[in-house]
């Protein structure tokens, strides 16, 4: 590896967010991006209209600067099983996994589940931190029983309510990753 690339891979990070269809994970990209996002949104054509009339059908993406003069590159993948092969190509070379559960949902902790089953491979080898999108209405014991499963499937990782549309709040996941990767 030269010094230039080696330098480079210790200032940059992949990251992958992952979730359900409507947890927020374009919004969050969008948000967190500083520049222009790259979205393969497209009409819903199945079930997902009923939640929402376009869906991501192949990723988002985005590039966000850390005050550190890092960069992160955000992939957003998409919710829906079955474009789940993009799931493992995106996931490649990843360094972490914010996995966006919409607390509304109809089971948020089958979901955590469910999502933390297919990115196994992913989460083993880096890091994780979840956040509740949707949470003004969140079940009171949501979060605990969220970290408790996630307990329960050794993976201790950080638990958070967020607004996917709030910048700071998207930030402040994104930082809790990035610093679990760097410990």
């Amino acid at each position: 590896m030269t010094v230039l690339s080696d330098a480079l891979s210790r200032h940059t990070y992949k990251i992958i967010i992952a979730g359900p269809v409507g947890a927020g994970k374009t919004e969050a990209i969008r948000v967190l991006s500083d520049k222009e996002i790259v979205s393969t949104e497209e009409s819903a054509s199945d079930e997902v209209k009923k939640i929402k009339k376009t869906t991501t059908v192949a990723m988002d993406y985005g590039i966000m600067q850390l005050d550190s003069n890092e960069q992160v590159r955000l992939y957003g993948t998409p919710g829906q099983k079955r474009f789940d092969f993009m799931w493992e190509i995106l996931s490649e070379n990843a360094l972490g996994l914010i996995l966006l559960l919409n607390a509304e949902a109809k089971d948020p902790i089958q979901d955590l589940q469910d999502y933390l089953e297919c990115f196994i491979p992913l989460v083993q080898d880096s890091s994780l931190v979840v956040g509740i999108t949707h949470a003004e209405n969140m079940p009171w014991d949501l979060h605990q029983r969220l970290s408790d499963q996630l307990i329960q499937m050794d993976l201790p990782a950080n638990v958070m309510p967020v607004d996917a549309r709030d910048k700071e709040q998207m930030r402040q996941l994104v930082r809790s990753l990035v610093y679990a990767i760097a410990d």
